[in-house]
């Protein structure tokens, strides 16, 4: 099975700081196969034979022991990550006037009732749900009219990790 894994908070800013090859060598380590990763922000493209949530327990623990720190962490099929790509109008981009990204969500708030829980000015910006995410296109100009930048503070925000839409399609194998 095609997984991708996805950490939040790493390489960001002050926060833990995780050396791409390393995190290829720690995967292989663990015994998967055909190990990548992409960019610099927690994004590891892996096969395994075992089923998904033995795959996340083992990543956990393996990052905790390894980095002394809990880094969260999201597993997906390839399958999930397609259909969360798919959903995604292909007009969306991340250009000079529109700002497209996807929120993977933690199965503690992967429901569409989330988008309402956001200090969100809904008027100012297109937003949809599909299980396992939430995605978000924005005119540049309205980017601070509609709030986005609150999200940061809200509780909801330790249970995503946000990629821009060109990681997202390139983690989907669309682009």
């Amino acid at each position: 099975m095609k997984y991708i894994a996805l950490l939040r908070g790493i390489n960001v800013g002050k926060s833990i700081r995780v050396d791409m090859k390393a995190l290829k060598t720690l995967f292989e380590a663990l015994g998967y196969t055909n190990v990548s990763t992409y960019i610099n922000s927690g994004n590891i493209i892996f096969e395994s034979d075992e089923n998904q949530d033995k795959v996340l327990e083992k990543i956990i623990t393996t990052l905790k022991k390894e980095f002394n720190a809990d880094i969260p962490t999201l597993v997906m099929t390839i399958q999930e990550m397609k259909a969360i790509a798919e959903a995604i109008p292909d007009e969306w981009l991340n250009d000079a006037t529109y700002k497209t990204d996807v929120a993977y969500l933690f199965p503690q708030i992967d429901s569409e009732k989330t988008i309402n829980e956001l200090p969100l000015k809904k008027e100012f910006l297109d937003i949809r749900y599909v299980k396992g995410a939430i995605f978000w296109n924005v005119d540049r100009n309205n980017y601070n009219k509609s709030q986005l930048n609150k999200i940061i503070s809200h509780r909801y925000y330790q249970l995503m990790t946000v990629r821009n839409v060109n990681t997202a399609r390139f983690l989907a194998g669309e682009k």
